[in-house]
Protein backbone atom coordinates (compact mmCIF):
# COMPACT_ATOMS: atom_id res chain seq x y z
CA UNK A 1 0.00 0.00 0.00
CA UNK A 2 2.82 2.36 0.94
CA UNK A 3 4.67 1.56 -2.30
CA UNK A 4 1.46 2.20 -4.26
CA UNK A 5 1.06 5.60 -2.60
CA UNK A 6 4.66 6.47 -3.42
CA UNK A 7 4.18 5.38 -7.04
CA UNK A 8 0.92 7.30 -7.33
CA UNK A 9 2.52 10.38 -5.82
CA UNK A 10 5.40 10.15 -8.27
CA UNK A 11 2.98 9.83 -11.18
CA UNK A 12 0.98 12.83 -10.04
CA UNK A 13 4.17 14.85 -9.63
CA UNK A 14 5.31 13.76 -13.09
CA UNK A 15 1.95 14.79 -14.57
CA UNK A 16 2.18 18.18 -12.89
CA UNK A 17 5.72 18.73 -14.19
CA UNK A 18 4.77 17.48 -17.65
CA UNK A 19 1.66 19.64 -17.70
CA UNK A 20 3.72 22.65 -16.68
CA UNK A 21 6.24 21.88 -19.41
CA UNK A 22 3.55 21.50 -22.09
CA UNK A 23 1.97 24.78 -20.96
CA UNK A 24 5.35 26.47 -21.30
CA UNK A 25 5.84 25.19 -24.85
CA UNK A 26 3.05 27.45 -26.12
CA UNK A 27 2.80 30.19 -23.49
CA UNK A 28 0.40 32.47 -25.36
CA UNK A 29 0.29 36.13 -26.21
CA UNK A 30 0.25 39.09 -23.84
CA UNK A 31 -2.20 41.70 -25.10
CA UNK A 32 -0.64 44.71 -26.84
CA UNK A 33 -0.91 48.15 -25.27
CA UNK A 34 -2.72 50.89 -27.19
CA UNK A 35 -0.09 53.50 -26.43
CA UNK A 36 2.90 54.12 -24.19
CA UNK A 37 2.10 55.83 -20.90
CA UNK A 38 4.38 58.83 -21.35
CA UNK A 39 3.61 60.18 -17.87
CA UNK A 40 5.10 57.03 -16.32
CA UNK A 41 8.42 57.68 -18.07
CA UNK A 42 9.79 60.06 -15.47
CA UNK A 43 13.22 61.62 -15.92
CA UNK A 44 14.62 59.78 -12.89
CA UNK A 45 13.35 56.43 -14.13
CA UNK A 46 14.58 56.99 -17.68
CA UNK A 47 18.02 58.10 -16.45
CA UNK A 48 18.27 55.06 -14.21
CA UNK A 49 17.33 52.84 -17.13
CA UNK A 50 19.86 54.53 -19.41
CA UNK A 51 22.61 53.71 -16.94
CA UNK A 52 21.47 50.09 -16.73
CA UNK A 53 21.44 49.84 -20.53
CA UNK A 54 25.03 51.08 -20.58
CA UNK A 55 26.07 48.46 -18.05
CA UNK A 56 24.21 45.80 -20.00
CA UNK A 57 25.87 46.89 -23.28
CA UNK A 58 22.43 46.53 -24.89
CA UNK A 59 23.25 48.54 -28.00
CA UNK A 60 26.22 46.31 -28.88
CA UNK A 61 24.03 43.32 -29.75
CA UNK A 62 20.91 45.22 -30.80
CA UNK A 63 22.58 47.46 -33.37
CA UNK A 64 23.88 46.34 -36.76
CA UNK A 65 26.65 48.40 -38.34
CA UNK A 66 25.18 51.50 -39.95
CA UNK A 67 21.80 51.11 -38.22
CA UNK A 68 20.15 53.32 -35.63
CA UNK A 69 21.00 52.39 -32.03
CA UNK A 70 19.01 49.42 -30.71
CA UNK A 71 17.14 48.91 -33.98
CA UNK A 72 18.51 45.36 -34.28
CA UNK A 73 19.80 43.45 -37.26
CA UNK A 74 23.19 42.36 -35.92
CA UNK A 75 24.16 38.88 -37.10
CA UNK A 76 25.18 36.72 -34.13
CA UNK A 77 27.10 33.62 -35.20
CA UNK A 78 26.44 30.52 -33.08
CA UNK A 79 27.34 26.84 -33.48
CA UNK A 80 23.70 26.31 -34.49
CA UNK A 81 23.47 28.99 -37.17
CA UNK A 82 22.99 32.75 -37.38
CA UNK A 83 20.64 34.67 -35.10
CA UNK A 84 19.74 38.27 -35.92
CA UNK A 85 19.12 40.66 -33.06
CA UNK A 86 15.75 42.36 -32.81
CA UNK A 87 14.56 45.95 -32.84
CA UNK A 88 14.08 47.15 -29.25
CA UNK A 89 13.04 50.70 -30.07
CA UNK A 90 9.36 51.54 -29.32
CA UNK A 91 8.23 51.22 -32.93
CA UNK A 92 4.75 49.71 -32.89
CA UNK A 93 5.13 47.58 -36.01
CA UNK A 94 8.72 46.32 -35.90
CA UNK A 95 9.88 47.05 -32.35
CA UNK A 96 8.48 46.83 -28.82
CA UNK A 97 6.09 49.78 -28.97
CA UNK A 98 3.09 47.56 -28.18
CA UNK A 99 4.78 45.80 -25.25
CA UNK A 100 3.52 46.31 -21.74
CA UNK A 101 5.90 46.15 -18.78
CA UNK A 102 4.56 42.63 -18.15
CA UNK A 103 5.49 41.56 -21.68
CA UNK A 104 8.93 43.12 -21.37
CA UNK A 105 9.43 41.47 -17.99
CA UNK A 106 8.47 38.05 -19.40
CA UNK A 107 10.95 38.41 -22.26
CA UNK A 108 13.76 39.42 -19.90
CA UNK A 109 13.08 36.76 -17.27
CA UNK A 110 11.60 33.86 -19.21
CA UNK A 111 12.80 34.38 -22.76
CA UNK A 112 9.29 34.67 -24.28
CA UNK A 113 8.29 37.62 -26.44
CA UNK A 114 4.96 39.44 -26.32
CA UNK A 115 3.45 37.24 -29.01
CA UNK A 116 4.40 34.10 -27.07
CA UNK A 117 7.44 33.01 -29.10
CA UNK A 118 10.39 31.51 -27.26
CA UNK A 119 13.59 33.54 -27.57
CA UNK A 120 16.95 31.94 -28.25
CA UNK A 121 19.45 32.13 -25.37
CA UNK A 122 21.79 34.25 -27.50
CA UNK A 123 19.60 36.80 -25.71
CA UNK A 124 20.90 36.20 -22.16
CA UNK A 125 17.64 35.98 -20.27
CA UNK A 126 19.28 33.34 -18.09
CA UNK A 127 21.18 36.30 -16.58
CA UNK A 128 18.50 38.99 -16.86
CA UNK A 129 16.02 36.87 -14.89
CA UNK A 130 17.61 37.99 -11.60
CA UNK A 131 17.14 41.73 -12.22
CA UNK A 132 15.16 43.52 -9.52
CA UNK A 133 11.64 44.71 -10.32
CA UNK A 134 12.74 48.32 -9.89
CA UNK A 135 15.58 47.95 -12.38
CA UNK A 136 13.30 46.13 -14.80
CA UNK A 137 10.85 49.02 -14.69
CA UNK A 138 13.65 51.56 -15.19
CA UNK A 139 15.11 49.73 -18.17
CA UNK A 140 11.65 49.43 -19.71
CA UNK A 141 11.06 53.15 -19.19
CA UNK A 142 14.33 54.03 -20.87
CA UNK A 143 13.73 51.86 -23.93
CA UNK A 144 10.16 53.11 -24.33
CA UNK A 145 11.35 56.73 -24.12
CA UNK A 146 13.59 56.36 -27.18
CA UNK A 147 12.68 57.41 -30.70
CA UNK A 148 10.85 54.63 -32.55
CA UNK A 149 12.70 53.25 -35.57
CA UNK A 150 11.08 51.10 -38.22
CA UNK A 151 13.42 48.14 -38.81
CA UNK A 152 11.98 44.77 -39.72
CA UNK A 153 13.67 41.80 -38.08
CA UNK A 154 15.66 39.53 -40.36
CA UNK A 155 14.82 35.84 -40.26
CA UNK A 156 17.24 33.65 -38.32
CA UNK A 157 19.25 31.07 -40.23
CA UNK A 158 19.31 28.03 -37.95
CA UNK A 159 19.73 24.34 -38.64
CA UNK A 160 16.71 22.05 -38.41
CA UNK A 161 15.15 21.28 -35.95
CA UNK A 162 16.61 24.13 -33.89
CA UNK A 163 14.61 26.60 -35.94
CA UNK A 164 11.49 25.16 -34.25
CA UNK A 165 11.16 27.54 -31.31
CA UNK A 166 8.97 25.38 -29.03
CA UNK A 167 12.00 23.13 -28.52
CA UNK A 168 13.45 25.97 -26.44
CA UNK A 169 10.99 25.09 -23.70
CA UNK A 170 13.02 21.93 -23.20
CA UNK A 171 16.26 23.93 -23.10
CA UNK A 172 14.80 26.14 -20.41
CA UNK A 173 13.61 23.14 -18.43
CA UNK A 174 17.19 21.88 -18.36
CA UNK A 175 19.20 25.08 -18.06
CA UNK A 176 17.08 28.04 -17.01
CA UNK A 177 15.97 28.57 -13.42
CA UNK A 178 14.73 32.14 -12.94
CA UNK A 179 15.39 33.33 -9.42
CA UNK A 180 16.09 36.68 -7.75
CA UNK A 181 19.64 37.78 -7.07
CA UNK A 182 20.82 36.69 -3.63
CA UNK A 183 23.38 38.96 -1.93
CA UNK A 184 26.47 37.29 -0.52
CA UNK A 185 26.68 37.98 3.22
CA UNK A 186 30.47 37.73 3.06
CA UNK A 187 30.67 40.70 0.68
CA UNK A 188 30.42 44.42 1.32
CA UNK A 189 27.55 46.52 0.00
CA UNK A 190 29.70 47.76 -2.90
CA UNK A 191 30.89 44.25 -3.73
CA UNK A 192 27.35 42.90 -3.73
CA UNK A 193 26.24 45.77 -5.95
CA UNK A 194 29.05 44.92 -8.33
CA UNK A 195 28.25 41.23 -8.28
CA UNK A 196 24.59 41.96 -8.98
CA UNK A 197 25.38 44.21 -11.95
CA UNK A 198 27.99 41.81 -13.34
CA UNK A 199 25.85 38.70 -13.03
CA UNK A 200 22.57 40.19 -14.25
CA UNK A 201 22.61 43.08 -16.72
CA UNK A 202 26.36 42.88 -17.27
CA UNK A 203 26.03 39.10 -17.96
CA UNK A 204 29.82 38.74 -17.68
CA UNK A 205 29.76 34.96 -17.38
CA UNK A 206 27.86 34.70 -20.68
CA UNK A 207 31.17 35.32 -22.45
CA UNK A 208 33.73 34.56 -19.75
CA UNK A 209 32.50 31.02 -19.08
CA UNK A 210 32.57 28.02 -21.43
CA UNK A 211 29.34 26.58 -22.82
CA UNK A 212 28.17 23.00 -23.23
CA UNK A 213 27.03 21.33 -26.45
CA UNK A 214 23.55 22.79 -25.92
CA UNK A 215 24.86 26.35 -25.73
CA UNK A 216 24.26 26.71 -21.99
CA UNK A 217 26.85 28.19 -19.62
CA UNK A 218 28.80 25.51 -17.77
CA UNK A 219 28.11 26.54 -14.21
CA UNK A 220 30.86 24.24 -12.93
CA UNK A 221 33.35 26.28 -14.97
CA UNK A 222 31.97 29.71 -14.00
CA UNK A 223 34.23 32.54 -15.24
CA UNK A 224 36.91 30.09 -16.41
CA UNK A 225 37.02 31.58 -19.89
CA UNK A 226 34.83 31.36 -22.95
CA UNK A 227 34.39 32.65 -26.50
CA UNK A 228 32.54 35.55 -28.10
CA UNK A 229 32.36 36.59 -31.74
CA UNK A 230 35.53 34.78 -32.73
CA UNK A 231 37.50 36.00 -29.71
CA UNK A 232 38.58 34.17 -26.58
CA UNK A 233 37.17 35.76 -23.42
CA UNK A 234 39.75 35.37 -20.64
CA UNK A 235 39.07 33.58 -17.37
CA UNK A 236 38.41 36.00 -14.54
CA UNK A 237 39.12 36.22 -10.83
CA UNK A 238 40.76 33.17 -9.32
CA UNK A 239 40.78 31.44 -12.71
CA UNK A 240 42.88 34.17 -14.38
CA UNK A 241 46.01 33.02 -16.20
CA UNK A 242 47.60 36.47 -16.21
CA UNK A 243 51.28 36.42 -15.22
CA UNK A 244 50.56 39.52 -13.12
CA UNK A 245 47.81 39.30 -10.51
CA UNK A 246 44.90 41.66 -11.09
CA UNK A 247 44.45 44.26 -8.35
CA UNK A 248 41.43 46.43 -7.67
CA UNK A 249 43.26 49.37 -9.26
CA UNK A 250 43.85 47.27 -12.39
CA UNK A 251 40.16 46.41 -12.63
CA UNK A 252 39.21 50.06 -12.13
CA UNK A 253 41.59 51.22 -14.87
CA UNK A 254 40.44 48.54 -17.28
CA UNK A 255 36.69 48.96 -16.75
CA UNK A 256 36.77 52.76 -16.87
CA UNK A 257 39.31 53.28 -19.65
CA UNK A 258 39.73 49.90 -21.33
CA UNK A 259 43.44 49.76 -20.49
CA UNK A 260 45.47 48.36 -17.61
CA UNK A 261 49.20 48.99 -17.70
CA UNK A 262 49.73 45.66 -15.95
CA UNK A 263 47.56 43.69 -18.38
CA UNK A 264 46.30 44.84 -21.75
CA UNK A 265 43.94 47.03 -23.76
CA UNK A 266 40.35 46.06 -24.52
CA UNK A 267 39.79 44.74 -28.04
CA UNK A 268 37.14 42.86 -29.97
CA UNK A 269 33.73 42.62 -28.27
CA UNK A 270 35.16 43.99 -25.02
CA UNK A 271 35.74 47.40 -26.60
CA UNK A 272 32.01 48.10 -26.75
CA UNK A 273 31.58 46.91 -23.16
CA UNK A 274 34.14 49.32 -21.71
CA UNK A 275 32.97 52.15 -23.98
CA UNK A 276 29.51 51.83 -22.47
CA UNK A 277 30.95 51.55 -18.96
CA UNK A 278 32.87 54.76 -19.72
CA UNK A 279 29.47 56.47 -19.98
CA UNK A 280 27.87 54.65 -17.04
CA UNK A 281 27.53 55.68 -13.40
CA UNK A 282 31.01 55.74 -11.86
CA UNK A 283 29.88 54.24 -8.58
CA UNK A 284 28.39 51.26 -10.39
CA UNK A 285 31.52 50.68 -12.47
CA UNK A 286 33.66 50.93 -9.37
CA UNK A 287 31.36 48.44 -7.63
CA UNK A 288 31.95 45.90 -10.42
CA UNK A 289 35.70 46.41 -10.00
CA UNK A 290 35.48 45.82 -6.25
CA UNK A 291 33.54 42.60 -6.80
CA UNK A 292 36.07 41.32 -9.33
CA UNK A 293 38.85 42.14 -6.88
CA UNK A 294 37.00 40.21 -4.17
CA UNK A 295 37.12 36.99 -6.23
CA UNK A 296 40.76 37.45 -7.22
CA UNK A 297 43.70 36.22 -5.11
CA UNK A 298 45.69 39.06 -3.58
CA UNK A 299 49.44 39.59 -3.54
CA UNK A 300 51.74 41.85 -1.56
CA UNK A 301 53.72 44.65 -3.21
CA UNK A 302 56.90 42.59 -3.35
CA UNK A 303 55.17 39.77 -5.23
CA UNK A 304 53.51 42.17 -7.67
CA UNK A 305 56.79 43.96 -8.31
CA UNK A 306 58.49 40.62 -8.94
CA UNK A 307 55.77 39.57 -11.40
CA UNK A 308 55.97 42.86 -13.29
CA UNK A 309 59.76 42.65 -13.45
CA UNK A 310 59.64 39.06 -14.75
CA UNK A 311 57.29 40.02 -17.57
CA UNK A 312 59.16 43.15 -18.58
CA UNK A 313 62.46 41.31 -18.59
CA UNK A 314 61.17 39.63 -21.75
CA UNK A 315 60.72 42.95 -23.57
CA UNK A 316 63.14 43.45 -26.46
CA UNK A 317 65.83 46.13 -26.03
CA UNK A 318 67.19 48.24 -28.86
CA UNK A 319 69.84 46.22 -30.64
CA UNK A 320 68.17 42.89 -29.91
CA UNK A 321 69.80 40.03 -31.83
CA UNK A 322 67.00 38.76 -34.05
CA UNK A 323 69.28 36.02 -35.36
CA UNK A 324 68.82 34.48 -31.88
CA UNK A 325 72.50 33.56 -31.84
CA UNK A 326 73.27 30.77 -29.40
CA UNK A 327 69.63 30.26 -28.47
CA UNK A 328 67.68 27.05 -29.01
CA UNK A 329 64.92 28.07 -31.39
CA UNK A 330 63.00 26.16 -34.03
CA UNK A 331 63.18 27.21 -37.70
CA UNK A 332 59.65 28.62 -37.37
CA UNK A 333 60.63 30.73 -34.36
CA UNK A 334 63.70 31.99 -36.25
CA UNK A 335 61.54 32.92 -39.23
CA UNK A 336 59.03 34.60 -36.93
CA UNK A 337 61.79 36.66 -35.31
CA UNK A 338 62.54 38.22 -38.67
CA UNK A 339 58.83 38.92 -39.33
CA UNK A 340 58.61 40.57 -35.91
CA UNK A 341 61.71 42.67 -36.58
CA UNK A 342 60.27 44.04 -39.83
CA UNK A 343 56.64 44.53 -38.76
CA UNK A 344 56.39 44.81 -34.99
CA UNK A 345 59.63 45.87 -33.33
CA UNK A 346 59.24 49.60 -33.99
CA UNK A 347 56.37 49.66 -31.44
CA UNK A 348 56.76 46.52 -29.35
CA UNK A 349 60.13 47.07 -27.73
CA UNK A 350 61.40 47.68 -24.21
CA UNK A 351 58.80 49.81 -22.45
CA UNK A 352 60.07 53.10 -21.05
CA UNK A 353 56.87 55.20 -21.28
CA UNK A 354 53.14 54.67 -20.71
CA UNK A 355 52.48 55.95 -24.23
CA UNK A 356 54.00 52.75 -25.62
CA UNK A 357 52.01 49.52 -26.02
CA UNK A 358 51.96 47.38 -22.89
CA UNK A 359 54.50 44.56 -22.59
CA UNK A 360 53.41 41.71 -24.83
CA UNK A 361 54.22 39.15 -22.15
CA UNK A 362 51.47 40.42 -19.87
CA UNK A 363 48.67 40.28 -22.45
CA UNK A 364 46.04 37.57 -22.57
CA UNK A 365 46.45 37.30 -26.35
CA UNK A 366 50.02 36.02 -25.91
CA UNK A 367 49.28 33.74 -22.95
CA UNK A 368 45.94 32.26 -24.07
CA UNK A 369 45.44 28.59 -24.91
CA UNK A 370 45.10 29.36 -28.64
CA UNK A 371 46.43 32.21 -30.83
CA UNK A 372 42.94 33.38 -31.87
CA UNK A 373 43.14 36.78 -30.18
CA UNK A 374 46.69 37.41 -31.35
CA UNK A 375 45.67 36.67 -34.94
CA UNK A 376 42.64 38.94 -34.61
CA UNK A 377 44.74 41.82 -33.30
CA UNK A 378 47.49 41.45 -35.91
CA UNK A 379 45.13 41.17 -38.87
CA UNK A 380 42.42 43.54 -37.63
CA UNK A 381 44.35 46.00 -35.49
CA UNK A 382 42.92 47.63 -32.38
CA UNK A 383 40.42 50.47 -32.46
CA UNK A 384 40.99 51.69 -28.91
CA UNK A 385 38.29 52.30 -26.32
CA UNK A 386 37.13 55.85 -25.60
CA UNK A 387 39.21 56.11 -22.44
CA UNK A 388 42.44 55.06 -24.20
CA UNK A 389 42.07 56.69 -27.59
CA UNK A 390 45.82 57.23 -28.05
CA UNK A 391 46.55 53.50 -28.07
CA UNK A 392 45.45 52.65 -31.60
CA UNK A 393 47.11 49.73 -33.38
CA UNK A 394 47.09 49.50 -37.15
CA UNK A 395 46.35 46.16 -38.76
CA UNK A 396 49.42 44.32 -40.05
CA UNK A 397 48.66 42.70 -43.43
CA UNK A 398 50.67 39.51 -43.01
CA UNK A 399 50.25 36.45 -45.16
CA UNK A 400 49.13 33.27 -43.39
CA UNK A 401 52.63 31.74 -43.32
CA UNK A 402 54.18 34.89 -41.80
CA UNK A 403 51.30 35.13 -39.33
CA UNK A 404 52.02 31.60 -38.09
CA UNK A 405 55.75 32.29 -37.87
CA UNK A 406 55.45 35.52 -35.91
CA UNK A 407 52.98 33.87 -33.51
CA UNK A 408 55.54 31.13 -32.87
CA UNK A 409 58.21 33.74 -32.07
CA UNK A 410 55.93 35.85 -29.87
CA UNK A 411 54.84 32.84 -27.83
CA UNK A 412 58.44 31.60 -27.51
CA UNK A 413 59.86 34.95 -26.46
CA UNK A 414 57.16 36.59 -24.36
CA UNK A 415 55.33 33.74 -22.61
CA UNK A 416 56.23 30.85 -20.34
CA UNK A 417 53.25 28.90 -21.67
CA UNK A 418 53.90 25.93 -24.00
CA UNK A 419 54.20 26.50 -27.73
CA UNK A 420 50.97 26.71 -29.71
CA UNK A 421 50.26 23.68 -31.87
CA UNK A 422 48.76 23.70 -35.35
CA UNK A 423 49.83 27.26 -36.04
CA UNK A 424 49.95 26.90 -39.82
CA UNK A 425 46.38 25.61 -40.09
CA UNK A 426 45.01 28.07 -37.53
CA UNK A 427 46.75 31.00 -39.21
CA UNK A 428 45.36 29.99 -42.60
CA UNK A 429 41.83 29.84 -41.18
CA UNK A 430 42.16 33.21 -39.45
CA UNK A 431 43.68 34.79 -42.56
CA UNK A 432 40.76 33.54 -44.65
CA UNK A 433 38.22 34.93 -42.19
CA UNK A 434 39.83 38.35 -42.12
CA UNK A 435 40.30 38.63 -45.88
CA UNK A 436 36.88 37.23 -46.89
CA UNK A 437 34.78 39.73 -48.88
Amino acid sequence: MKAWKITTGACVAALIVTGGYVANVFPGEIAPIDQIDAEALTDDLVNQGANLAMIGDCAACHTAKGNHDTSGGLALQTPFGTIYSTNITPDRDTGIGTWSLAAFDRAMRDGIDRQGKHLYPAFPYDHFAAITDADMQALYAYLMSQDPVSAQAQANELIFPLNFRPLLAGWKLLFHSPRPFQPDLALSEDQNRGKYLAETLGHCSACHSPRNVFGAVKQAAYLKGGEAEGWLAPPLGGASISPIIWTEDDYVDYLFDGLSNHHSIAAGPMTSVVDHLYEANEDDVFAIATWLASITPTADEATLSSQVAAVRARDLPDGFDFALTGLQATPQVLAGANVFKVNCFKCHKERIADTQPVSLGQTFAVNAATPSNLFNVVLGGIEPPLGSSAHRMQAVPLLAADLADVAAFVRWRFSVQPAWEGLAANAKTSFSQHTAP
